[in-house]
């Protein structure tokens, strides 16, 4: 019998169709599209065993997967193969074998989402699919003042959700940085991991201090609450974007 591997993906993928990355009883998801196209392709039963569990509706160019196989298809043409058998929102962009004791939510993890926001009079059609709209104007030096309050390691229960299941809600935050070219404000941040919907929060409270309704300087106090309605709102999920995943341990 042909012995056991593990195979390692680098998934991209357009999230507006689907219910997030984990596999849910009711809805589409891009794990559960990932485990029917590998079970067709190697005729056993795969669960794979995603890096990051985007929700709902959040995009993802280098999510990271892997999943075990006898099957005789070397590591690197799983992903031609896959990408005979996945929708056209989801690819795989590159696949390897690695050792069998390789997980990627166990290894050291440095994670960058970005958040797109056209502040504009009116909405643009085609950026509907992957950018917040606000026609409020927006000052992203404001905006900018407020970010660097939260680089560092701190305790970000104020950036996050009911329902997280993290063992603690401290998180390092490498960098944040606010960029605008024109009507598109994009909002880049880097770390070592993110709460249940923590960048979406942050986004949104950035954008608070961005129109004004909130001070900048108003971030530590939030931070020091620990508590979610200190913060400002879940922004929407189109604007984010899983842009790159770098694990330290992977070989």
């Amino acid at each position: 019998m042909q012995e056991r591997k593990r195979v390692c993906l680098r998934v991209a993928y357009d999230g507006t169709a689907y219910c997030g990355w984990q596999v849910q009883k009711n809805g589409r998801t891009i794990e559960g599209e990932l485990n029917r196209a590998l079970s067709e392709l190697t005729g056993e039963e795969i669960q794979v065993i995603g890096a990051s569990r985007t929700d709902a509706g959040v995009h993802g160019l280098c999510n990271v997967a892997v999943f075990d196989t006898r099957s005789r298809i070397p590591g690197e043409k799983f992903s031609y193969a896959l990408n005979q058998r996945l929708p056209e929102d989801i690819r795989v962009r590159a696949s390897k074998e690695v050792p069998e004791d390789f997980h990627p939510r166990h290894c050291r993890s440095r994670k960058t989402y970005e958040y797109h926001i056209y502040n504009a009079v009116f909405p643009d059609p085609l950026r509907r699919l992957y950018s917040c709209f606000t026609y409020v104007p927006l000052e992203e030096e404001r905006m900018s003042r407020a970010a660097a309050y939260l680089v560092g390691e701190h305790d970000f229960a104020s950036f996050c959700s009911a329902g997280s299941q993290a063992e603690t809600t401290v998180r390092t935050i490498y960098s944040l940085d606010v960029a605008r070219d024109g009507e598109e404000i994009v909002i880049r941040v880097t770390g070592n991991g993110f709460l249940y919907n923590m960048v979406r929060i942050i986004a949104g409270t950035l954008m608070e201090a961005g129109s004004g309704r909130m001070e900048p300087e108003e971030i530590p106090e939030i931070l020091e609450a620990r508590d979610r309605a200190a913060a400002g709102p879940t922004a929407p999920a189109c604007g984010l974007v899983l842009k790159e995943l770098e694990i330290e341990d992977e070989q």
